[in-house]
């Protein structure tokens, strides 16, 4: 039997070795790279071939969300599977309109990530039932549901930024963290402002501070 090589990609080194040791209880996959960071993962992805890519959205400095829209670029037929603890109402479409296959929550068991992984590998797109209900509830009658948060207002880039504020970076750490200049930086904070209906600077990095603390993202 043709194992499947599976990239790994998740910030948590202990974390990562549980689900590498999960993974490769089966016989048709097997772990061959692992990273905890972006630049360390697209790096992985240049040099190895990998069938798979199975990434959490939380990680060292950049954010997932840009991981996934890489690979695409990089590798339009590699196919990338999210696996995280962040909320799959949130996230599941984003990492899907980013080039994302699949989304399951760290939480499944084993053998709910095992059938993710068969379905994405044949080409299937895989989201729980309740994320695949609601996304075809907007296709066939175009009901968006309301903003729950003013958070689901941003893009992705302005999601990053307002993650690593809350994270406690400041401007000029986040413009390295992102290779981006210091005014980019200033003008999606001005973008998120705006968007999230907040007075100031110090509005805004309270909220991204509680906002941080509420998802769980380290």
């Amino acid at each position: 039997m043709k194992q499947t090589r599976i990239l790994l990609v998740d910030d948590h080194p202990i974390v990562r070795q549980g689900l590498v040791d999960l993974i490769n209880r089966y016989n048709h996959l097997v772990v061959c790279g692992e990273a905890g960071d972006v630049e360390s993962a697209l790096d992985l992805v240049r040099t190895h071939e990998f069938d798979l890519v199975i990434a959490d959205l939380s990680l060292k400095g950049r954010s997932g969300l840009e991981l996934i829209k890489q690979i695409h670029d990089l590798h339009p037929g590699l196919p990338v599977l999210v696996l995280s603890m962040h909320d799959e109402s949130f996230y599941a479409e984003r990492a899907l309109r980013a080039g994302a296959r699949g989304y399951v929550m760290k939480h499944e068991a084993i053998e709910r990530i095992d059938y993710a992984i068969r379905q994405v590998l044949k080409g299937e797109l895989y989201v729980s039932e309740s994320v695949a209900s609601r996304m075809l509830q907007e296709f066939i009658v175009g009901d968006t549901p309301g903003e729950s948060s003013p958070v689901e207002r941003l893009s992705n880039r302005e999601l990053e930024v307002f993650q690593l504020l809350g994270q406690g970076y400041s401007t000029r750490e986040i413009a390295d963290i992102l290779h981006l200049s210091i005014k980019t930086i200033e003008s999606y904070r001005a973008n998120i402002k705006n968007k999230m209906q907040l007075k100031n600077s110090g509005e805004l990095v309270q909220q991204a501070v509680v906002w941080v603390q509420s998802t769980g993202i380290s």
